[in-house]
């Protein structure tokens, strides 16, 4: 049991090792994409999108603050056009499987809290404010 932890953390350290070579040796913050120039952590802006599925994780991209979380509802939107992506017929084979793995891995994605609506109070109620708390 304890080789088979041993030879799988090898092998998944082999891949990392790459990116941080890449990391040290360019000025360019480093991009681990998956696909095309948008899909996976950074992007290669202001390249162009190279297909659909590239498209849908741009505009991800486009509504996720630098250095922070996508919102709930940017999350299912890509989540939506990944999975709308995996059913096209009309699309590869390889490009099918990837959206669907773009769709499932955005189906898990952390996101941040969506701003609320002010909340109307009821008319004739009187509106706390928060020194009324501390009474």
């Amino acid at each position: 049991m304890m080789h088979r932890f041993a030879l799988s953390m090898a092998f998944a350290l082999s891949f990392a090792a790459p990116f941080q070579a890449q990391a040290i040796a360019s000025p360019r913050p480093a991009v681990s994409l998956i696909h095309g120039n948008y899909c996976g952590p950074g992007n290669n802006a202001p390249a162009a999108p190279v297909d659909a599925l590239d498209a849908a994780c741009a505009r991800h991209d486009a509504c996720t603050p630098d250095g922070g979380l996508a919102t709930k509802s940017c999350n299912l939107r890509l989540q939506r056009d990944a999975e709308a992506i995996a059913r096209d017929p009309r699309q590869t084979d390889d490009l099918r499987a990837m959206a669907g793995l773009v769709s499932a891995g955005a189906s898990m994605m952390l996101s941040s809290r969506e701003p609320e609506a002010p909340r109307d109070h009821q008319v004739g109620q009187p509106v706390k404010t928060w020194a009324s708390y501390g009474r």
